[in-house]
């Protein structure tokens, strides 16, 4: 893959994933504007990302059936039309509406992915992944910096017309600059739909990806939803600018992926995945000092987020570069399956975030989002104690063995030479051929 259409791709999926994340900027200037409670605006917010949901259930799939070129443009110029109907919205109601249809068309990203994870190496792909995914965070904090600026001084409609012209503008690139692919399969789309079910229940490597960024992303999305409301209201009484001004300390995720893409080329998932946990960890704590208002408030709410979107980010690039490696010829319906329940995750995370700082305000929000991210460590962790477990009962299993002899050597038992072990190949969560010795009595070894 060029540099040039590395940076192409990547530019789709910051115009694509900003349309998602600029509601939360604008979400009280929404709800003034259409004389509404303040967390009125929050239906908005949920109701993009639970149409985003079901673009990705009922339209990534299309992505392995397909041409990629015509099925991107389709999609950004869908919406386009979505967000212009959204920015003429007159009441409350048509904007849910419209919101949700611009969730479910503004899928590109979720495209992009596959197709980049297919025109590059195995050993590149980390790093290509954490390049796309530093575009989406650039276009998040972007869309969420520029629509609280743009809201204040032209009013809610306002980002969600400018957002319509960029879809527009970036479709008519898109036609010209695409390649052209061959769809990877031939299936009628009722078997594509039902494909990523099938995926979940006979993948346990896709599942705990899920879960990770499920319980993640949940947690993610409750802070950010209510820190509109915790700067625009009584503790700190400042404007919805103030919300995008501090989404740009999120700036340094876009640093951050591609280091940790390269990470998982070197060392795999599973050890990014642990550090981006405990970091969610940390910033929850941290972003708990936000209540105390003033200064101090307004540090802690920036380091937090900060710890929050670098942290989110390098793991979902762990999360997808596990995911893409289980089957190259089904990326897209893996990734349905993968993003699904991400969302999922982030629409329950909105919806029980707002009802949580209701209950028991910031500080309730942010152990909302350190419970959920304990939920994924406690899974994690256990998943490296079945391993260890797993060595210990093969080491067990051949009286005096340090560590397993390779593929096909013969082993000796209280001076007994035994047959040459059988061995096979599984392919490990990186991709690559992992050879595994299995013992007379059983006890694999994972040759890594």
């Amino acid at each position: 893959m060029s540099r040039r259409m590395l940076a192409i791709l990547t530019l789709t999926c910051a115009v694509a994933v900003g349309n998602i994340y600029f509601p939360q900027a604008i979400g009280p200037l929404v709800a003034a504007g259409l004389h509404l409670p303040p967390d009125a605006g929050a239906l908005v917010v949920t109701a993009t990302q639970a149409g985003y949901t079901a673009g990705i259930v009922l339209l990534v799939p299309l992505g392995d059936r397909l041409p990629h070129r015509p099925f991107l443009v389709t999609l950004l110029a869908l919406t386009a039309l979505a967000l212009l109907a959204a920015g003429c919205a007159p009441a409350l109601p048509p904007l849910v509406a419209a919101s949700a249809l611009v969730g479910l068309a503004t899928v590109a990203a979720q495209v992009v992915g596959p197709l980049a994870a297919g025109l590059v190496a195995a050993d590149r792909r980390g790093a290509v992944l954490g390049t796309l995914l530093s575009g989406s965070t650039g276009g998040m904090l972007l869309a969420r910096t520029f629509s609280g600026t743009l809201g204040e001084w032209l009013g809610w409609r306002a980002p969600y017309l400018v957002a319509a012209a960029l879809a527009l503008l970036l479709a008519a690139g898109l036609a010209v600059t695409v390649p052209v692919t061959a769809p990877s399969t031939r299936r009628r789309y009722p078997a594509l739909l039902a494909e990523p079910l099938r995926l979940l229940r006979a993948g346990p490597e896709l599942r705990r990806s899920c879960l990770y960024q499920a319980a993640v992303f949940a947690g993610f999305s409750a802070v950010w939803t209510c820190l509109a409301l915790l700067l625009t209201g009584p503790a700190y009484g400042l404007g919805t600018q103030a919300v995008g001004m501090l989404a740009l300390v999120g700036a340094a995720t876009m640093l951050c992926t591609p280091v940790a893409g390269r990470l998982v080329d070197r060392v795999g998932p599973d050890p990014v995945n642990l550090v981006c946990m405990l970091g969610v960890l940390v910033s929850a704590a941290v972003l708990t000092a936000g209540s105390l208002g003033g200064t101090a408030g307004l540090a802690a709410l920036t380091l937090g987020t900060l710890l929050l979107d670098v942290a989110m980010q390098c793991g979902m690039v762990a999360n997808q570069a596990r995911v893409y490696a289980l089957r190259p010829d089904a990326r897209g319906r893996l990734n349905t399956a993968y993003m699904t329940c991400a969302y999922l995750g982030g629409s329950a995370g909105s919806w029980l975030g707002v009802r949580v700082w209701n209950a028991a305000g910031w500080r309730g929000v942010c152990a909302l989002a350190g419970l959920l991210a304990a939920v994924a460590l406690t899974r994690h962790l256990r998943g490296y104690r079945r391993q260890g477990c797993a060595r210990k009962r093969a080491t067990r299993a051949v009286p005096g063995a340090v560590r397993p002899p390779g593929p096909g050597a013969a082993t000796t038992v209280s001076g007994v030479s035994s047959p040459p072990q059988r061995s096979q190949v599984i392919v490990g969560t990186t991709g690559a051929p992992q050879p595994v010795c299995t013992s007379r009595s059983g006890g694999p070894w994972s040759a890594r």
